[in-house]
């Protein structure tokens, strides 16, 4: 189920790409938040009482709407306008720094951690990485580089705000309502910038996938992993997107991998897994 959730999530860079081409992103940001939410609404009746998700739901309406901002609307919104001006690859792999800030701001706000020997390094090494990406960016697409350093950002803040305020709250329940939050919020730009004529059905079935596939069935497949094998086995998708996402870009979109790419890539993922704990030296005198 890993390899699976990587290769959805790894082409939904590819899917934003092309989508992006005839579709407004705020647009397609809605198209693929809405078309999530219905899927998931209807597997709600499937997995738990109607009545229970929907008074989860109204008890934790505020907590939902900010996540849907956060973690979906905003930025979902900032990465799609930045694949308007960089390749899907780079993208995907700017972003893997995501939980190097999560790292950064549970430091900054729970004050009994503390950052030193390999993890200070890993710190070092992830953002020196993404620095080294969003420098190498095409001229004129600095901008939407840090785009992406935002986004990640974004999705850093969402999942220490999740895990304050509605650990308590069904995994269906939070998913399918930030979606539905992400919905209403991005439903009025999205419907005021729809294009002039009708996109072609590329455009038109990656905003499908991307919904149906890259929203609505990723969470299943996520929730699914962390409940059988836990959220340590499932953070490794960190690791598997962003090669996944270069070989979609390379294969079906005919993107370059450079040097610094390759680089970038090397120093991010090292820097995750250094700076996030997931590799830590031997006891000492331990075998």
């Amino acid at each position: 189920m890993l390899l699976a959730l990587s290769a959805i999530w790894g082409a939904s860079f590819m899917f934003i790409k092309v989508a992006v081409r005839e579709i407004d992103p705020v647009t397609t940001v809605f198209g693929r938040v809405a078309l999530g939410a219905l899927v998931l609404a209807a597997v709600v009746p499937l997995r738990m009482p109607v009545r229970e998700a929907e008074a989860a739901l109204r008890a934790d309406a505020v907590s939902l709407l900010i996540v849907g901002v956060l973690n979906s609307a905003l930025p979902f919104w900032l990465l799609f306008w930045a694949q308007t001006h960089i390749d899907s690859g780079l993208a995907a792999i700017i972003q893997a720094s995501a939980p190097l800030f999560t790292a950064l701001l549970a430091l900054a706000f729970v004050r009994s951690e503390r950052v030193s020997g390999l993890r200070l390094a890993g710190f070092v090494l992830g953002f020196a990485g993404v620095a080294l990406l969003v420098g190498a960016a095409p001229r004129g697409s600095v901008v939407a580089g840090f785009a992406v350093v935002g986004t990640a950002l974004c999705y850093a803040a969402s999942g220490l705000y999740a895990a304050r305020r509605l650990a308590h709250a069904p995994s269906l329940v939070t998913a399918l309502g930030s979606l539905v939050a992400a919905t209403l919020v991005t439903l009025p730009p999205g419907l005021a910038l729809l294009p002039d004529e009708m996109p072609g059905w590329k455009a038109i079935g990656s905003v499908v996938a991307l919904g149906v596939a890259g929203s609505a069935l990723a969470y299943l497949l996520y929730y699914a992993i962390i409940a059988g094998a836990g959220a340590s086995y499932a953070i490794l998708v960190t690791y598997l997107v962003p090669p996944m996402a270069l070989l979609w870009g390379a294969l079906l979109l005919d993107e370059g991998v450079g040097a610094a790419d390759l680089g970038g890539l090397a120093l991010v993922l090292a820097g995750v897994a250094l700076g996030t704990g997931t590799v830590r030296p031997p006891p000492q005198g331990g075998r």
